[in-house]
């Protein structure tokens, strides 16, 4: 056989090889039942909801490995045992599937997607990688097919029930992906909270923003009832008692009725992030031709807490926007707003 062809007929046999060496070590991934004596676990983003969910997977035994931009915020995770590592692409070669929560879009497709440091650089044949950042459908698309093109899944899982479901580990889960993959991960997810399926790559992420559509007119007609119930003078937590148990009782009322009527306006989650979220709305509105004017109207309100530096306070901080558009305070003196 001449030489040339001898080095085509090599470089094919060892291409067939490596491709039936990646697929023999997916299947051998993919199968093996997830318990903390097989399942390595990775976790990027430790901030007010990670943490919580992460140390859930550190309760049940798993082997964790973290990283966050900010390696103090992982500390609590460390002390318990978690281990350190230096890029989402370290977490991933250390991990058969990856939690990622983080803040925005653009910090979703450097954390999962940058060819050098990304989560998929470096995640192993078979691993998975599960989005939990309220995130953009279309990214999610995009990773999922990044994701099987390295013989690896990857899973959109955003979540809803707060801080408090995050502690208390009864997360709501929106899953899209593959269907077998999600099952698959149930024994983790079971950890945070309630998976339910909702569809292909990119529906766990449209079924969030589903959410957070009705959490920001509910949110609206939350501090609108309470203002009105301080101007009729009424005592308004005795107002907020009474109706609870009624058609108007939800668990935005409970979670956040007490809190905007203590002035308890610290970030359970940032104004800034639900701005982020109610704006992916809007465009996913857009393009479906769709008018929402409660969501366009709530995500004004929030811009509005925006402009005055109030990104960082939590999103029952609506009650400042109501405030200052009727130039009074629900509770004490006279609102920051008003002259």
């Amino acid at each position: 056989m001449p030489f040339p062809a001898f080095l085509r007929r090599l470089r094919l046999t060892c291409f067939v090889v490596r491709r039936r060496f990646f697929a023999m070590a997916a299947a051998s991934s993919s199968d093996r039942d997830i318990t903390p004596a097989t399942t390595r676990v990775g976790w990027i983003g430790t901030g007010v909801m990670g943490r919580s969910m992460a140390g859930h997977l550190l309760s049940a035994g798993y082997y964790l490995t973290v990283f966050n931009r900010t390696p103090a915020k992982a500390q609590p995770l460390l002390d318990r045992g978690a281990k350190l590592a230096g890029s989402p692409a370290a977490v991933a070669r250390a991990s058969d599937v990856v939690f990622l929560i983080v803040g925005y879009p653009s910090d979703v497709r450097r954390v999962a997607l940058d060819p050098t440091d990304g989560a998929l650089a470096g995640l192993a044949p078979g691993s998975v990688l599960v989005d939990m950042t309220t995130s953009d459908p279309a990214l999610a698309a995009e990773i999922a097919e990044a994701a099987r093109a390295g013989s690896c899944a990857a899973i959109d899982a955003p979540v809803s029930g707060g801080d408090r479901g995050a502690r208390a580990g009864t997360l709501s889960i929106f899953a899209g992906g593959d269907a077998v993959v999600v099952r698959r991960l149930e024994p983790l997810f079971g950890c945070m909270g309630t998976v339910r399926y909702m569809g292909g790559p990119g529906q766990g992420q449209r079924a969030k923003l589903g959410n957070q559509i009705a959490i920001a007119s509910t949110m609206v007609g939350l501090v609108e009832g309470m203002m009105y119930a301080h101007k009729a003078g009424l005592d308004v937590g005795r107002w907020l008692e009474a109706i609870s148990t009624g058609a108007a009782g939800s668990k935005l009322l409970d979670l956040y009725g007490k809190r905007i009527l203590d002035r308890d306006m610290e970030a359970r989650f940032y104004v800034h992030h639900f701005v982020k979220d109610l704006g992916i709305c809007l465009t996913e509105c857009q393009s479906m031709g769709l008018a929402l004017p409660g969501l366009a109207l709530a995500h004004q309100l929030y811009v509005s807490l925006m402009a005055h530096g109030e990104g960082e306070l939590g999103t029952q901080a609506l009650i400042l926007a109501i405030e200052r558009l009727n130039n009074t305070c629900l509770k004490g003196g006279p609102s920051s707003g008003s002259a």
